[in-house]
């Protein structure tokens, strides 16, 4: 591996030098990502605004042995850009045009480094939007979207970043360009456009990301139900579904979280339901109408003391406005939180509920749930603080959640990926033969194993070794990473 000072040299020979960043005050903003329970200083970081720059330095890596990290707007919640004490972080940030807008055939072409909402609005003026959008929209951005295959409220509908995008640009650890994907429906071949979604910055680095566009419905009707029980909201979701309704979004709070986003916002939740259901229906108008009424006699028969109906624009952005400001609100009451996610069969959801709150208790912590509900993915907030030390039993009581999601049919994330949070639980939900070909995977495309080396796959030995998964007592993330 090239020392330091070599690699200094080397990189301000392909860059500018303000966009070589060596001082530790410099690297410390890119210490961790929005799992903020581990950090570390990377190595160097470098800001390239190329695409010929960011080639120049994979192939510098490659050819010096360099592990890197490769990093976008670091609104992970999962350590996936955790950086490497002896390695390259790459900032994408540069990386921020739309380069392309075809109304006409409802596509977009941008560069990794684009917000999320950017296309969207950059869309709206042609009656389009991109469709995913998870709570951190207005920062994150679409190549760690593609990197985590992000979700989203839209997404029981819409489907996740993978249904969404229609071809990837993207550079191996050698610099050579690839393109994925196309503007036809189905190619020849393996699918490796899917193979790269969610792929967590393992296999390549995306250079561009080309979208598909959806028209503006013509309609669109929120509801916002209450309930005095748990088990009640989550068996009219299940009943909307049995219904035959697609809802756009079908999401729910517990009453801590009800609370929290209360005391902040003001934004009319009932403090006193034990969970709210938010239903979102869109399309044509008179099939939207039909279906909110549809939905609210499922509400009502489920046992909802109250169904609001938006009344407007304004009231339905200030339903969702408290749906996506939970984390914050949560964050208002308590010095830290863990933001889980995990997912189970919708059927299961007031039957682990209720198991989360009791292991909560146990471990003597407090837990607020927020959730796409319609999909079972679940968000438990685990409030904690880790000046007090109890950010081990965090992540005891985190390890018992996900246990729990497994053993009811379901698996250890949905849309956040596994990062460092949850290599060891890769452990507990995949066998050895499952584990073995991820690996095959990932050498094919990254021999040396030097893009984003010790995440989201755990190294065969560290299986063997648990036998399941294991608490790492807020050290570092996992083993396998010691070596970087």
């Amino acid at each position: 591996m090239l020392p330091r000072s070599e690699m200094i040299r080397r990189l301000r020979a392909i860059l500018p030098a303000e966009a070589v960043l060596t001082e530790t005050e410099e690297r410390r903003p890119y210490e961790c990502d929005g799992l903020t329970a581990y950090r570390r200083v990377p190595w160097l970081v470098a800001l390239p605004e190329t695409e010929a720059q960011l080639k120049a330095i994979l192939r510098l890596c490659r050819d010096g042995g360099v592990p890197l990290v490769v990093r976008g707007a670091g609104t992970g919640l999962s350590g996936g850009a955790l950086p490497l004490e002896r390695g390259l972080l790459v900032s994408l940030a540069r990386f921020d045009r739309i380069l392309a807008l075809d109304p006409a055939n409802r596509t977009a072409r941008v560069q990794p480094g684009v917000r999320n909402l950017a296309i969207s609005e950059a869309a709206r003026p042609y009656g389009l939007y991109y469709a995913p959008d998870p709570s951190s929209q207005i920062a994150c951005t679409i190549g760690g979207n593609v990197a985590e295959n992000a979700g989203g409220i839209h997404c029981l509908k819409y489907g996740l970043t993978v249904h969404n995008v229609i071809a990837l640009r993207c550079l191996t650890v050698d610099g050579e360009s690839l393109t994925l994907g196309g503007a036809g429906l189905d190619g020849p071949g393996y699918d490796l456009l899917a193979l790269l979604h969610g792929s967590e910055g393992l296999l390549a680095v995306v250079t561009e990301v080309t979208v598909r566009l959806l028209p503006r419905p013509a309609a669109t009707r929120t509801l916002l139900a209450a309930f005095a029980a748990v088990g009640e909201a989550a068996e009219a979701v299940a009943a909307v579904i049995e219904a035959g309704l697609i809802p756009a979004a079908l999401e729910m709070m517990d009453r801590p979280a009800i609370v929290a986003v209360e005391d902040y916002l003001r934004v009319g939740y009932p403090r006193e339901a034990a969970a709210l259901v938010i239903c979102e229906l869109d399309g044509p108008a008179a099939q939207v109408a039909a279906e909110a009424e549809t939905a609210r006699a499922v509400f009502e028969r489920h046992g909802a003391f109250q169904v609001q109906v938006a009344r407007d624009e304004a009231e339905r952005a200030r339903f969702w406005q408290g749906r996506k400001s939970a984390f914050p609100a949560i964050g208002r009451i308590t010095p830290d939180y863990y933001c889980m996610d995990g997912t189970i069969p919708r059927h299961r959801v007031a039957e682990v509920l209720a198991e989360i709150a009791r292991l909560a208790d146990r471990h003597g912590l407090r837990v607020a749930n927020v959730f796409h509900a319609g999909d079972g993915n679940l968000h438990p907030l685990i409030m904690y603080d880790a000046a007090a030390g109890e950010l081990e039993r965090v992540e005891r009581l985190g390890r018992e959640i996900l246990e729990l999601c497994v053993r009811v049919g379901g698996t250890i994330t949905g849309e956040h990926g596994v990062g460092v949070e949850k290599l060891d639980a890769m452990c507990h939900q995949f066998g050895g033969g499952e584990l073995r070909l991820f690996h095959a995977v990932k050498r094919a495309f990254d021999p040396e194993g030097l893009l984003n080396p010790g995440k989201a796959v755990p190294a065969l030995a560290r299986c063997a070794e648990l036998g399941g998964m294991h608490v790492h007592h807020g050290r570092l993330p996992h083993p396998q990473l010691e070596r970087y």
